[in-house]
């Protein structure tokens, strides 16, 4: 009995993620289908906004960088149950998302906006709740959760931003509910059949997300943030990966995310 019992205890602590954690190595948690913030280049290897600053961070931590490809709404409950240390997805620290996890200091600011048809009646985010509208989020996402406020209109919760995107091209949907950066995007890509309304009806944050009383990586990552902005780091992440977005924000009037 006293062999099966150790042999139990072992089993369980093979299986635990604390004893696999490395404390060398920062696995950090992003969706890599968020261009330009979180994306993989041709030969599948991470790259962008997102993917600079992890890398920026563990060299300041001192650790080697892990990054794990992870399903956007996969990525709380892999924080929670220690597959990774952070995540780091373009995420908005809302107060829902504040009960299950940590976030650090914001690192930037922005709004959810409107991906209109071009034909659509909807001009703003009040017009979306109307009989007869339909409305693409995605899930998991801030435009999700504002859509659970809707009354009138129909709500398209889809797995994925591209397949949100076709239905307003298609007229299926009036509108999408998204973020600004990625608003603009696919109306320059789509301009003939979508509209941009890039003022926010509603200003968000994106931080880093941690593990509830991970308190001293939590203060290992804000020290970082602040002296990463002090050395100009966010308007370097900019310049290389946001600059035609950047004058787009300008032309608007509209200031920019860093």
């Amino acid at each position: 009995m006293r062999l099966l019992s150790t042999l139990l205890l072992l089993l369980c602590s093979l299986a635990s993620p604390s004893f696999a954690r490395d404390p060398a190595v920062l696995r950090v948690g992003m969706e890599l289908s968020y261009p330009p913030f979180e994306m993989a280049d041709a030969k599948g290897q991470p790259e962008g906004v997102s993917v600079d600053l992890a890398r920026a961070m563990a060299e300041a931590l001192g650790r080697k960088l892990e990054i794990l490809n992870i399903p956007f709404d996969g990525l709380i409950p892999s924080l929670k149950t220690g597959k990774i240390d952070l995540l780091l997805s373009s995420m908005t620290a809302t107060p829902e998302r504040a009960r299950a996890i940590d976030f650090s200091e914001p690192y930037l600011s922005t709004g959810l906006c409107l991906l209109a048809g071009k034909n659509s009646p909807v001009q703003t985010a009040a017009d979306c709740d109307r009989p007869g509208r339909t409305v693409a989020v995605k899930q998991g996402t801030t435009g999700h959760l504002h859509a659970r406020q809707f009354k009138q209109a129909r709500v398209l919760v889809l797995d994925r931003e591209t397949a949100c995107v076709l239905e307003v091209v298609q007229g299926k949907a009036d509108a999408f509910l998204y973020d600004q950066m990625s608003v603009l995007k696919h109306w320059q890509q789509h301009p003939d059949t979508t509209r941009a309304l890039l003022d926010p009806f509603q200003k968000e944050q994106w931080a880093i997300g941690l593990r509830k009383g991970d308190d001293a990586l939590r203060l290992q990552v804000n020290t970082f943030l602040r002296e990463f902005r002090d050395r100009s780091g966010f308007e370097e992440l900019g310049t290389r990966w946001l600059a035609p977005q950047r004058e787009a924000f300008r032309a608007a009037g509209i200031p920019f995310v860093f």
